[in-house]
């Protein structure tokens, strides 16, 4: 028997239809997190390092700032519902992945980008992982890989 103040959520995750049991208090990191989806990692808890970034509706937002009830409805994709095979191989080449930590944010905020059209000039790279925080790689080898792919994409080199 569920408690008074739970409530179920159906919404789309990673393209499967999911009934989540959550309270008004229960961000979408836990609630994703409590279902088995725990590659989308929490850190700061205030959206301010860019672990727990997942897609809702097609945007990218901090799972962490999210009631998992404003998503009933919607689609969310999360790190495991990521398919993008050129970005994995890139940031493999590019040495851009170390402690792990960091990287299911990053790669959704790289495919976000890229999904997008955006830009493969670093600058433009980096701003769209600006909202990610990594303190192992020095950032300069995830941009340069998601560059790569944003040039690939583009029918570049």
């Amino acid at each position: 028997m569920s408690a008074p103040d739970e409530m179920t959520v159906e919404l789309t995750v990673n393209g499967e239809p999911r009934a989540l049991s959550v309270t008004v208090t229960t961000n979408l990191l836990t609630a994703l997190r409590e279902v088995g989806l725990t590659g989308t990692k929490g850190a700061c808890e205030q959206g301010e390092c860019g672990s727990c970034t997942v897609l809702v509706a097609g945007v990218a937002r901090c799972a962490c700032l999210i009631p998992a009830e404003v998503c009933a409805g919607r689609e969310v994709v999360t790190v495991e519902g990521v398919v993008a095979p050129d970005l994995a191989e890139a940031l493999a080449r590019h040495g851009a992945v170390q402690c792990g930590f960091c990287t299911p944010g990053f790669v959704v905020a790289a495919v976000d980008h890229l999904e997008r059209g955006g830009s493969a000039e670093p600058a433009a790279v980096r701003e769209a992982l600006s909202g990610n925080l990594c303190r192992c790689t020095g950032y300069e080898a995830l941009v340069a890989a998601v560059a790569e792919v944003a040039q690939r994409r583009q029918g570049g080199r």
